[in-house]
């Protein structure tokens, strides 16, 4: 069970990362964490903007160009942030590889997030043609992984 200083801690350390949104069950306890996000005007952003009390800023060199999908291709993204695996342990084979054939609900890779691995299952039937990430990369919510040609 976190105490209230556990909590303040895991607040900041949130408040400093991209996380928008963390949710974490702990016994009977259950804790959710929402950034929200502050509207100028009528201005319209392609990527998240910080909040205008927010300590972090974003330098365009940093944030990669997000593929565009095209009407054929379906762009895998990360559900959270965490670390990519292509495969199950180290000495497994990869879950898909470029041409692979994959159905909906096929695993196609994990994102592991504070010691829980997350199985990214695909939401198309089609080919991988692209994977985006290396294996043992850290990824960001929302970051593309792999393109998916629909079948």
């Amino acid at each position: 069970m976190l105490n209230v200083k556990d909590i303040k801690e895991l607040i900041e350390a949130i408040d400093k990362t991209s996380i928008q949104q963390f949710e974490m069950e702990d016994g009977s306890s259950k804790i959710k964490i929402s950034k929200c996000k502050e509207v100028v005007g009528a201005a319209v952003f392609s990527a998240p903007a910080p909040a205008v009390a927010s300590p972090i800023q974003v330098e365009a060199a940093t944030v990669p160009a997000e593929p565009q999908e095209a009407e054929d291709v379906y762009i895998v993204k990360s559900p959270i942030v965490g670390t990519f695996y292509a495969s199950s342990s180290p000495n497994a084979d990869h879950f898909v590889r470029v041409g692979a054939k994959v159905s909906k609900g096929d695993t196609l890779c994990i994102v592991e997030a504070m010691k829980i691995m997350n199985e990214i299952e695909s939401e198309e039937n089609g080919e991988v043609v692209e994977i985006l990430v290396k294996n043992e990369d850290i990824v960001e919510y929302g970051q593309p992984l792999m393109k998916i040609r629909r079948a």
